[in-house]
């Protein structure tokens, strides 16, 4: 995989609305002992994106951008 590490404000607003939408409607996507609505998950992905606890990564060979926990990016290329 070739990865890059994206700014938020790299991507149109709309296209970042749609990563978002995208990652917060998956299956298996954790969000704690409660269920939030899914405008409360987009909101909080939002935050995470916006303070750096989550980041958004384009990998070049499948085209595709994706959300990581800041945490975990840090793991899987160091």
């Amino acid at each position: 995989m070739t990865a890059i590490k994206l700014s938020i404000d790299r991507l149109s607003p709309e296209a970042l609305q749609g990563v978002i939408d995208e990652f917060v409607s998956r299956d298996g996507t954790d969000y704690g002992m409660t269920e939030a609505a899914f405008e409360t998950k987009i909101q909080q992905v939002k935050r995470q994106l916006k303070s750096g606890h989550a980041v958004l990564v384009y990998d070049s060979e499948t085209k595709t951008c994706n959300i990581f926990s800041a945490d975990d990016l840090e793991v899987r290329f160091t």
